[in-house]
């Protein structure tokens, strides 16, 4: 199994757990949760072959994905309400997804010979629109855009990180690994100490 295989596994497995977690605050019923779940682990990934021309779509070349996805949200189901926060561990395990997802949307990318700016643009796809379906689905404020907290702009510096790296020329598996640490490192900053970047603030009109 490839590294970036790898990435796909373990990016749709974290996601449907979050996708998981957010149905159990919608308190869906288990068919709920496994579109929930499932809808949130291919989500972004599915957009990003189909931008790429992947053919075939990576869960449906393998189906074993959305197994992993229902698996999980099973799993949740059973077990959400012995999780005393379970916002915190959506938000942490959003941050985790969210780092392997970038980086596996920007090996996918450059494994193909994309240009630096679709390598960029891909790991911020694959990363960031799962969680927004999710979120908009279950009539969450999305994740993505809550405001005074960094995630798209970790996805950015992550994505863009792989690109600086991988033009160096590190091999994939360093290059993605320090992708990934760089979107996860920015987005832990951001839940723990409050980093975040400048809000526009409306101001009277000048005459």
């Amino acid at each position: 199994m490839s590294g970036l295989a790898l990435l796909d596994y373990a990016s749709v497995l974290v996601f449907a757990l979050t996708g998981a977690l957010v149905a159990s605050r919608a308190q869906l019923d288990l068919v709920g949760f496994a579109f929930i779940a499932c809808l949130t682990a291919v989500g972004g990934g599915t957009l990003r072959d189909l931008l790429l021309d992947r053919h075939p779509v990576f869960w449906v070349g393998q189906p074993g994905y959305i197994l992993i996805g229902a698996g999980a949200a099973i799993l949740v189901f059973f077990t959400a309400h012995l999780v005393e926060s379970r916002y915190n561990w959506l938000v942490w395990l959003d941050s985790f997804a969210l780092s392997i997802a970038v980086a596996a949307g920007t090996g996918a990318a450059l494994s193909l010979g994309q240009s630096g700016t679709i390598v960029v643009l891909m790991g911020v796809t694959t990363g960031c629109l799962g969680g927004l379906m999710r979120d908009v689905v279950c009539n969450e404020v999305p994740l993505v855009l809550k405001q005074g907290e960094l995630y798209v702009s970790c996805a950015l510096a992550g994505a863009v990180t792989a690109v600086a790296t991988n033009r160096l020329g590190l091999d994939e598996l360093t290059t993605l690994a320090i992708c990934a640490l760089t979107c996860w490192a920015l987005r832990a900053g951001s839940l723990l100490f409050g980093w975040k970047l400048p809000v526009y603030k409306s101001r009277p009109p000048r005459r």
